[in-house]
């Protein structure tokens, strides 16, 4: 066997571009090319006969700003391949972006006003609203029919959900069979391809879970196109762990063993203490072993992947298929790649391992550096079929790939991950990640993307304005696309940021109706409030209307009251109150204790002045 170099060369990122590459790239080509082909037509398009354009005239400097550089934004807007419209190797899409559009012009002679335009320093024109995701009008797109090693529509994406199994494993989360078998039924319906429910040789408990699982959802349908999740279970490279496994899975309609074995050099020499030589024939062995038993799905992982040898990993995965592995997934499991690494790892497995074509390709991402999603996409755009995620993103240490944004990001840009769609039915993203919550005791931060508390919330004033008069101004996605029901239809929260118009239309949303003198001495006591609490709720904002707004005004206000009581004889009270025109009148008056006899003295004032204003009323 060949010894593996611990730190292989890296390629040459530059190396033999391709022309279409060297268009989409230097845009000022594209758009001579463009002239170039309407002068001939006819004559055969000769990439070696093109020339950076000339520096310009004076006649060209002295027109308008916008006009020269308008030209290479226009040409540079349209991304161009090649005359045959054939789109760049996946290798080199990843590659990092050119030098920035002034450096560019520069380069070519533009002058400094030129070069100084909102055109020239890259900004796009101005285009169509954008809409989000639920504005968009999705294509019909029917789930392929499973076949284990392929997938009838190459745009498909596979979802792996290991919830059960690698999200378990967060400390805390540890969840009882019943509670297992209630949020597998739960994925099914959400519509995740495979579900990996446990591993089974960890405990009699989870093996029984598993096979719960296998028998009750891996067995009925779901959904309008009858589908049946793919059941799973987790093994190591040895007998015992597989046999576990398959007793496990045999009994669902389509069971899947999942077996791995470490391939960096820190792990093989470390924690297995074997040779590279070693693990691949253990993998091998392993592989064909589970295809023995007649398990018809085999998953093979090369735990670490992300810090391996780049030709060990083509070797191994090369064996592994030859034994009857039908998915390779591709683990970051310490979190360690950048997504550019993740992307360009897939795309060179794709590339040069032998037999790659008869297995899919998977991913799985941990988040210790917080890329996980981010890595996972880049996977998936760089080949990857199937991507292995957890719901609210829970699992070991600092957790995995969320469900929920991966495949979001999927439905909101598919366009830029080259028309990529799930079978996710994302109208249940809501309930299963509150399922998983309530089951796993794993509650996620508010400011949790697509389902924090604060996902579809807004408190600050500028941001309320644009929701209430567009709500895609800072809405990508609607509640609706995951099946969120929210208190309000805005999403408006009011605190101490919050504006005139979002705090008036919280009112009208209550049915408050008030005049603008009324709002204004409204909106003054409300900014009281707001200063002293974290959130206004509704209940606040009924209770300052009634002080300000529906308590009757003072017409009577007491001056002065004294009383006498004693032990002897009834007490006495004299009051003298001030009316709204400021006039005093007093009263005195007798009664079983000083404040009987003042509350009586009050009433004589009291009926004086309905006696007088009935005798007015009357002669009227």
């Amino acid at each position: 066997m060949p010894a593996w170099p611990s730190h292989p060369p890296a390629p040459s990122r530059w190396a033999s571009l391709p022309f279409q590459v060297t268009l989409r790239r230097f845009p000022f080509l594209n758009s001579q090319l463009s002239q170039s082909r309407r002068r001939r037509r006819r004559r055969p398009l000769n990439p070696c006969a093109l020339r950076p354009p000339s520096p310009p005239t004076s006649e060209a400097l002295s027109s308008p700003p916008t006009t020269m550089a308008s030209s290479i934004l226009s040409s540079s807007a349209k991304p161009c391949y090649s005359a045959t419209k054939t789109p760049a190797p996946i290798a080199n899409r990843l590659a990092p972006p050119p030098p920035s559009l002034p450096s560019r012009a520069a380069a070519h002679g533009l002058s400094a006003a030129v070069r100084a335009s909102p055109s020239a320093r890259g900004l796009r024109a101005p285009g169509p609203r954008p809409v989000r995701a639920s504005q968009q009008q999705p294509q019909p797109r029917r789930r392929p029919e499973y076949v284990p090693n392929r997938i009838g529509d190459p745009n498909y994406v596979r979802i792996f959900d290991t919830t059960l199994r690698d999200g378990e494993q967060s400390p805390g989360a540890t969840m009882t069979s019943a509670e297992k078998l209630v949020v597998a039924r739960q994925l099914a319906r959400l519509g995740v391809d495979i579900i990996e429910a446990g591993f089974p040789a960890s405990s009699p408990d989870d093996l029984d879970a598993v096979r719960s699982i296998a028998i009750e959802v891996g067995n009925a349908p779901v959904g309008e196109d009858g589908h049946v999740p793919v059941i799973c279970g987790l093994s190591r490279c040895n007998r015992k762990d597989i046999d576990a496994a398959w007793e496990a899975v045999r009994h669902a309609r389509r069971p899947r063993i999942h077996t791995f074995i470490a391939t960096s050099e820190i792990h093989m020499q470390h924690k297995l203490r074997k040779t590279p030589e070693q693990v691949v024939a253990i993998a091998r062995e392993m592989v064909a072993y589970a295809r023995s038993l007649g398990c018809p799905d085999v998953e093979f992982s090369p735990e670490d992947a992300g810090r391996s040898n780049r030709e060990f990993l083509y070797h191994i995965l090369e064996e592994v298929i030859k034994a009857g592995a039908t998915t390779l997934n591709i683990p970051d499991t310490v979190g360690y790649t950048l997504p550019y690494e993740f992307g360009n790892l897939i795309a060179d497995i794709k590339a040069n391992t032998p037999g790659i074509e008869n297995a899919i390709i998977s991913t799985h991402c941990q988040n210790d550096l917080g890329l996980a999603t981010a890595n996972t996409l880049a996977g998936a755009r760089a080949g990857a079929r199937q991507l292995e995620v957890t719901i609210n993103g829970i699992g070991e240490r600092a957790g995995n790939a969320s469900l929920e944004e991966v495949v979001m990001a999927i439905k909101c840009r598919g366009e830029l991950l080259d028309g990529l769609y799930t079978g996710i039915n994302s109208q249940h993203i809501t309930l299963t990640s509150k399922m998983v919550q309530e089951h796993s005791g794993l509650h996620v931060q508010p400011h949790k993307a697509i389902v924090g508390a604060n996902a579809f919330a807004h408190e600050s004033g500028i941001h309320q304005d644009g929701m209430l008069k567009y709500k895609g101004t800072y809405e990508i996605i609607s509640p609706d696309d995951i099946g969120l029901t929210r208190a309000n239809e805005f999403g408006i929260v009011l605190g101490k940021l919050s504006g005139r118009h979002a705090v008036r239309s919280k009112l009208v949303e209550l049915g408050y109706e008030i005049s603008d003198k009324e709002f204004e001495d409204f909106f003054k006591r409300y900014k009281e409030v707001a200063e002293k609490k974290k959130r206004v709720t509704d209940e606040d904002i009924e209770a300052l209307l009634s002080d300000e707004i529906f308590q009757p005004k003072v017409i009577w206000s007491l001056a002065e009251v004294q009383a006498t009581c004693g032990t002897l004889g009834l007490s006495t009270a004299t009051v003298k109150l001030i009316g709204p025109d400021g006039e005093e009148k007093i009263a005195c008056s007798v009664g079983t204790g000083p404040v009987d006899a003042a509350y009586k003295a009050v009433d004589q004032i009291i009926q004086i002045i309905t006696m007088i204003y009935q005798r007015i009323k009357h002669k009227a």
